[in-house]
């Protein structure tokens, strides 16, 4: 299969239990074919674990989920060496991140120092057990889920967390008719979920797209304004700090996947345009004014995508993005549906 093929065998398994999520699903797909990790965020019962299990079913990945707790330890993430009395020895016992796809649910309820837990895997592909190092699956993937209106007992992620996930998606109320179309879809089959998906790819499939997407082509002119719009990011008013050379390169990689998921294999402006919200949003760190003013990450990202000019001129302003980014702001209405 190629990006294409597998993106769209992905999307038309996952939407027999999803509605109105394929935005969501392309962004997973373009990290997961360029070793990304993804942070959902929404509000409570949009589904953000839904989707998070359902892709694992249909990609027919192992899968582990951690519910993530304030008195969760690092050891219950990475394992740790257990004492068998009846041989007198210690023995390693793996812990959940050993597997292909990490589900930590809630992330932000978590310690920091139970978060850090993650970092080494997320960023090395290896965990370091009290010293042993030893690798993980491949292939490998982190997708955590947050609350954003949920503050009480819960821990901010650090930036250096943060900036391990190559992009943040947003997981919204859906419109009223995806709603309609949610409540006949759980009327008349109320049982739905993510194990009655199918795996409709494999790893080598997976594998093999990964290396396609490697091999689409980035004129000078498009690495030029991926850098340009980064570079940007660290002198605006706005900021005290602005993406890293990762948020450059997950720019440039997800930006890549992106048009081999949509049949080219050259990457175009409008790719990085539409890659530029998910990919920067949790990375930047606003100035204490801009707080202050109820500025907010997309605000910044829309000041950035309307004063780099692309390769041929086009500012976002005059193109489809300009309407999309509007509608892809922080939840801030809460839902009851599962």
């Amino acid at each position: 299969m190629n990006p294409q093929e597998v993106y769209s065998a992905l999307t038309e398994e996952m939407n027999t239990i999803l509605i109105g999520n394929d935005n969501i699903i392309e962004g997973i797909t373009a990290s997961l074919f360029t070793r990304g990790h993804i942070l959902l965020e929404g509000v409570p019962g949009v589904a953000k674990t839904t989707i998070a299990n359902a892709f694992a079913h249909a990609i027919g990945f192992e899968f582990n989920r951690i519910q993530m707790t304030p008195d969760l330890l690092p050891a219950d993430i990475t394992g740790s060496h257990v004492y068998r009395e009846g041989t007198g020895d210690f023995s390693l016992q793996r812990g959940p991140i050993f597997t292909n796809l990490l589900v930590a649910d809630e992330i932000n309820r978590a310690t920091p120092k139970t978060q850090s837990a993650l970092l080494e895997g997320m960023q090395e592909r290896t965990v370091t057990i009290e010293g042993d190092t030893l690798s993980l699956p491949t292939p490998f993937m982190v997708i955590a889920t947050q609350n954003p209106i949920e503050m009480e007992g819960t821990y901010e992620l650090p930036e250096a967390q943060r900036d391990r996930f190559q992009c943040k998606l947003i997981v919204d109320v859906p419109s009223d008719e995806d709603e309609i179309r949610l409540i006949d879809r759980f009327n008349e089959t109320p049982g739905l979920n993510p194990a009655d998906l199918s795996q409709v790819v494999t790893v080598r499939d997976i594998l093999a797209a990964r290396e396609q997407v490697r091999t689409v082509h980035v004129a000078e002119s498009i690495k030029s304004y991926v850098q340009s719009l980064v570079s940007a990011s660290r002198t605006h008013q706005d900021l005290v700090y602005g993406g890293s050379p990762r948020a450059t390169l997950a720019l440039l990689h997800t930006s890549k996947a992106r048009a081999a998921i949509h049949g080219r294999n050259y990457v175009i402006p409008d790719d990085v345009k539409a890659l530029a919200l998910p990919v920067l949003r949790h990375r930047l760190v606003l100035s204490t004014e801009a707080e202050l003013s109820d500025r907010l990450p997309v605000d910044i990202i829309r000041d950035l995508l309307d004063t780099v000019t692309p390769p041929g001129g086009v500012t976002v302003g005059n193109s489809e993005y300009g309407d999309a980014i509007d509608t892809d702001v922080e939840p801030t209405k809460p839902s009851n549906t599962d």
